[in-house]
């Protein structure tokens, strides 16, 4: 059994000395958490892809403006992340970043850095409620929670979402509390300024839920105080007009190049269709995340659910309804609404995180409580859960096993049955740090190594080697029977989509260096079409894998044209 308590309690104890050595190990632990896997994983369908592409699209076009995904409008989103990603490939290309448009990391920096800066922020935001050492111990529990490391890995929004959020709830969280007497130093007299340009930015990234969060938030502590007078130091009139310099420029912008349809299908498709049914297959019962919050808050999730009759006994106290604030009107929307997404409800765990904090230095988790030591277990049973899932892929898919990740999943399984001897003696911070460390040893055996080795996921990455092995500079690509937008962010904006194998032979049979892409299931009218045409394509190679989006293998074969 490990025995890392004295070296924890050390390194607790050096880094919480002074808040540059925290931040500085909190950047250390973001990192050694988000980078794994971080430049190797391909493009993750869907909603990835669709977002790189549209910021390429923008570098292609020089169009700030619009958002566009190929020929398609993608008015779902304001525009912050696309300019956000088209920045740092732009740097990439600047730096000499070989093929930096295609290169999916780059588009995933501001993901990373929107992850990293939730971690600093939840210690900023902790230290409302919580001294430096538990404010240390909540921020790393953080940068180790599953549902913020897969955001850190991908190019869309939600990663710098959760930062805004938290940079908000901070900000209001001391002005709450130096309200009511319960906080410990004066705020900051710039402390209106993090919440408002934290605000104009959430509004740039996704339009109003920043804003739900916290506005949901200030309704109930309102209600409680009979009056909206603590929210004076927050001074909504400059902020507001903050709010309006950052992101009126573009929303005009926008409404005038679009005659006003990007608020039309926004608003009235995107947003309200997520609230009246669930979209695009997502729908998900009310409690879902209730139910996967086991999952995606690991490996802390079992030890906040103990924190749970603590926060029911002391809900009347400041620190404790604050938080309750936070987390119940939000997670009950985001509940009732029909869609259902697992990072629909990151801005919220950081209150998680300082509700455990707040039951553990108050004596509200109980060691001898009925099923505490069963609910402990959790934090073991969820990495053998996926150990036997990431082994049976392996094997099913490839007929292989993920050799190089196994001895950091058996460390992982080793450490997390160390989280539940810690507990049993009562340890519960060794507890906690040693889950920090479960998650890190995971982190790197899923993403730096078992994912890697499903060579079957990589589809269109293969596809577009096969392509470019073909020797064209620029060649014209048509895909018939696969069409994730990956292929189209790998391949080309101008990759065609075909409807069947004989729309591939005519493309084929065109002038200039032509590809095909073609499934299985039309290759039949495919070579009928290019036997009656006369045309006698080059078939390049095969590739076989599985589109996890249609939950099928798929053989493709790469034509081109002679």
């Amino acid at each position: 059994m490990l025995s890392l308590s004295p070296a924890l309690d050390r390194l607790a104890a050096m880094a919480s000395a002074s808040h540059a050595r925290a931040c500085a190990l909190l950047l250390l632990l973001s990192l050694a958490a988000f980078l794994p896997g971080f430049h190797t994983l391909q493009p993750l369908d869907r909603d990835e892809p669709r977002f790189a592409q549209a910021s390429k699209q923008m570098l292609e076009t020089r169009d700030f403006v619009d958002i566009r995904f190929q020929d398609e409008a993608r008015h779902k989103k304001p525009v912050g992340i696309y300019w956000l990603q088209s920045a740092t490939v732009s740097a990439g290309e600047a730096l000499g970043v070989p093929a930096a448009r295609t290169q999916i990391w780059l588009y995933r920096i501001p993901s990373l850095i929107g992850a990293v800066a939730t971690v600093l922020l939840s210690y900023w935001a902790l230290l409302a409620f919580v001294g430096p050492r538990l404010a240390l111990l909540g921020a790393a529990l953080m940068a180790g929670t599953v549902l913020l490391g897969v955001e850190a890995r991908i190019a869309k929004t939600d990663a710098m979402l959760a930062a805004c959020a938290v940079a908000t709830m901070g900000a209001l969280a001391r002005t709450w509390l130096d309200w009511t007497r319960s906080l410990a130093f004066v705020p900051s007299s710039r402390n209106w300024l993090v919440f408002w340009a934290a605000t104009a930015l959430g509004l740039l990234l996704k339009g109003p839920i920043v804003p739900m969060v916290w506005g949901l938030a200030i309704l109930v502590l309102s209600i409680r105080e009979r009056g909206f007078r603590w929210l004076k130091p927050l001074r909504f009139g400059p902020g507001l007009l903050l709010c309006l310099v950052v992101v009126l420029p573009w929303f005009v912008a926008i409404a005038l190049k679009t005659g006003g349809s990007f608020f039309a299908e926004s608003v009235g498709q995107d947003m309200l269709g997520k609230v009246a049914e669930g979209q695009e297959k997502h729908w998900g019962p009310p409690g879902l995340y209730l139910l996967i919050f086991f999952g995606t808050y690991w490996p802390a999730a079992a030890f906040a659910a103990m924190a749970i009759p603590f926060a029911w006994v002391r809900r009347r106290e400041p620190q404790v309804l604050f938080l309750l604030a936070w987390i119940i009107p939000s997670w009950i929307v985001f509940e009732a609404v029909p869609t259902k997404l697992p990072h629909y409800v990151l801005p919220l765990y950081p209150a998680v995180t300082a509700l455990l904090l707040l039951a553990l230095v108050n004596g509200g988790i109980d060691r001898f409580r009925r099923g505490a030591v069963a609910t402990a277990l959790l934090v073991v049973l969820l990495p053998l859960a996926l150990i036997g899932v990431i082994i049976g892929a392996n094997w099913s898919l490839d007929g292989t096993l993920p050799y190089t990740a196994l001895p950091f999943l058996a460390l992982t399984l080793l450490v997390a049955i160390s989280v539940v001897a810690a507990f049993r003696r009562s340890d519960f911070e060794g507890a906690l740090w040693r889950c920090v460390l479960a998650s890190l040893l995971l982190g790197i055996g899923v993403y730096g190594f078992a994912i890697e080795s499903l060579r079957s996921l990589k589809l269109s990455p293969r596809l577009a080697e096969a392509a470019r092995s073909v020797g064209c500079a620029d060649p014209a690509v048509m895909t018939v029977g696969y069409r994730e937008p990956s292929l189209v962010f790998l391949t080309g904006t101008n990759l065609a989509m075909g409807i069947d194998g004989a729309a591939a032979a005519t493309f084929l049979n065109q002038p200039g260096c032509r590809i095909a892409f073609v499934e299985t299931r039309y290759a039949a009218g495919f070579q009928t079409a290019t036997a009656q045409s006369g045309l006698t394509p080059r078939l390049i190679t095969t590739i076989r894998g599985f589109n996890l989006n249609g939950g099928r293998r798929l053989e493709m074969a790469v034509y081109a044209r002679p």
